[in-house]
């Protein structure tokens, strides 16, 4: 994944250095560069971004000013030919203090803290994030029946003409609806469709061979249309 970032200095000799660094870091890219903190604004307003290069001597508003401003500020590197607001800027919790002219190799040192504060972030996040009590699941109709089914238990769905059967762990219910209308009420990326006639639950896959899939004892076929969507799938978990 990478890092998005908003350059925010009123020199473009400045930002022509951040950027020519940034192209050398492939998990770096610059979304935008602004030349004073009220552009910024709207960016961040319209952009989701991780990471702010910000000059602080700037007209219009200062970047100290700046970030004193923002409620959720991104993390920030500052970037600026002054010492005079180093202080200043470690008391606002800034990443990074780059004095300019600075070097690739301090740049990229600038970088790595910037990696493992967002690390550390995500870590968090995912260790005081309450768990889910509910478990997604879908409404069926069969019949004069309507079943509750939880997406953990679908093994895969196969189209019969109108119908379509859905093979769970315990059983397999028949329904009278289209193929096309079941896979828009599952996740693309936990449940895709790898055949006009077939759609799979990603988790349940016991092994991959060349254009088929086995799931419990079915060999599900891998239909051409569908392989290059479905490998790079794969290839993205």
């Amino acid at each position: 994944m990478k890092i998005k970032c908003l350059i925010i200095d009123d020199e473009p000799l400045a930002q022509k250095v951040i950027k020519r660094y940034a192209e050398k870091l492939s998990f770096i890219e610059i979304v935008c560069e602004c030349n004073n903190a009220i552009e910024a604004i709207e960016v961040l307003h319209n952009q989701k971004i991780d990471l702010l290069f910000l000059d602080i001597e700037m007209p219009k508003l200062t970047g100290v000013e700046f970030l004193k401003s923002l409620k959720n500020p991104p993390l920030v590197i500052i970037t600026t030919a002054y010492s005079d607001y180093a202080v200043q800027g470690f008391e606002l919790d800034v990443v990074d203090y780059l004095m300019k002219p600075f070097s690739f190799d301090r740049f990229l040192k600038a970088i790595q803290k910037a990696e493992n504060l967002m690390g550390n972030r995500e870590a968090d996040r995912q260790k005081y994030e309450p768990e889910k009590t509910e478990e997604d699941y879908i409404f069926i109709k069969s019949s004069k029946k309507t079943y509750k089914i939880y997406r953990r238990e679908i093994l895969y769905i196969e189209a019969l003409g109108d119908y379509v059967k859905i093979f769970l762990q315990d059983k397999m219910i028949v329904s009278y609806q289209s193929l096309k209308n079941i896979e828009n009420l599952l996740p693309h990326k936990q449940f895709p469709r790898i055949h006009k006639s077939y759609i799979i639950s990603l988790a349940k896959i016991e092994l991959i061979e060349g254009n088929q899939i086995k799931i419990r004892d079915k060999i599900i076929p891998i239909g051409t249309n569908f392989k290059a969507e479905f490998d790079g799938l794969i290839k993205s978990i």
